[in-house]
């Protein structure tokens, strides 16, 4: 059975207590605070036999089916390759699976996620079966982006937002995950996930804070004239470009911030600290701005999995930054 997470408790109630279900949900939040464990949950509850009160029973032949990846009435949908688009004929399966009655006599269940990875043709080819519900079939989307959906495809499921967890509860979940690491190297981790308890985790598993110190080590030895552009960009070749964007683009708020406000606690890490201060006194505001405005546009193009030149996108990155200092 999936993990229960104690900050989705009051909405599991709500949802596994209905006794009608819609057709189609739309759940959504920040990557990494367990929508994808709370959909799993919710399609064993609907297509277990013997419910026991709010739970599967876990030993009927559908909940056995289904942990057996077996069940003929449940259709998970994500994309071929990590990082890929969801193609209009995966989604044709799909369509194809809702129409058909279901085997066990109960509910089908269909999981999709994330539904922002849907290409045009195949987001349009699932609003047929939005539109046109068929038996007892339930559709659960995972967004971590629903601006990114068609209005149409948000406008057809009961939208629910999943909860975040808060400081305390992602602080003690994190510590029973990950307990040979100290509160501050869990807060540094935290921290970089966004509050999210379960990025946290995994970008722990993939070296988050060996890549941050590499990363934070070559942006000050180019701001020193020690490296240069293409140098560092060929060193950072193992370092996700979405992870290296989020962190060019909250230090640019951060430095934008600190000119604003000259608040001193609002320096974000202790590792980058002092070169956001240096940055904010030495920067003129439009190029600060005009830096973030581009930061972001790429970073959309990032998200968008756009096909993009990585080594001369991270020179062009370095260049606006090395040239940051100085005046407008």
């Amino acid at each position: 059975m999936p993990e229960v997470y104690p900050w989705q408790q009051a909405l599991w109630q709500r949802l596994a207590s209905r006794d009608r279900h819609a057709h189609a949900y739309l759940l959504h939040g920040p990557a990494g605070i367990g929508k994808r464990a709370l959909a799993e949950r919710l399609t064993a509850r609907l297509l277990c036999q013997s419910p026991v009160g709010l739970e599967a029973c876990g030993q009927c032949k559908s909940c056995r089916l289904l942990q057996a990846g077996s069940h003929p009435d449940h259709f998970l949908l994500e994309p071929e390759e990590a990082d890929k688009a969801i193609r209009v004929d995966q989604v044709r399966d799909l369509v194809e699976f809702v129409v058909q009655t279901a085997q066990l006599g109960g509910r089908k269940v269909v999981l999709l996620e994330p539904a922002e990875a849907m290409n045009p043709n195949a987001a349009n080819a699932l609003l047929k079966s939005l539109e046109e519900p068929s038996g007892e079939s339930v559709l659960l989307l995972i967004s971590h982006q629903p601006s990114r959906l068609l209005p149409t495809i948000r406008s057809r499921c009961v939208q629910q937002a999943c909860p975040l967890p808060g400081a305390a509860d992602s602080l003690a979940w994190l510590r029973r995950a990950l307990p040979e690491q100290s509160d501050v190297e869990l807060g540094e981790l935290l921290a970089l996930a966004g509050g999210s308890p379960l990025s946290a985790q995994r970008l722990h598993g993939e070296g988050v804070r060996e890549q941050r110190a590499r990363i934070v080590e070559g942006v000050k030895q180019l701001l020193k004239q020690q490296a240069g552009a293409s140098q560092l960009a060929e060193a950072w070749n193992g370092v996700p470009l979405l992870l290296l964007f989020d962190w060019f683009c909250d230090w640019s708020l951060l430095i934008l911030r600190y000119q604003l406000t000259g608040d001193e606690q609002g320096l974000g890490l202790d590792d980058m600290a002092k070169v956001v201060r240096y940055l904010a006194e030495k920067s003129a505001l439009p190029r600060v701005l005009a830096m973030q405005d581009w930061l972001l546009a790429q970073r959309q193009k990032v998200l968008a999995k756009a096909n993009l030149n990585r080594a001369l996108l991270l020179e062009a990155l370095l260049v606006q930054w090395a040239s940051l200092p100085g005046p407008g």
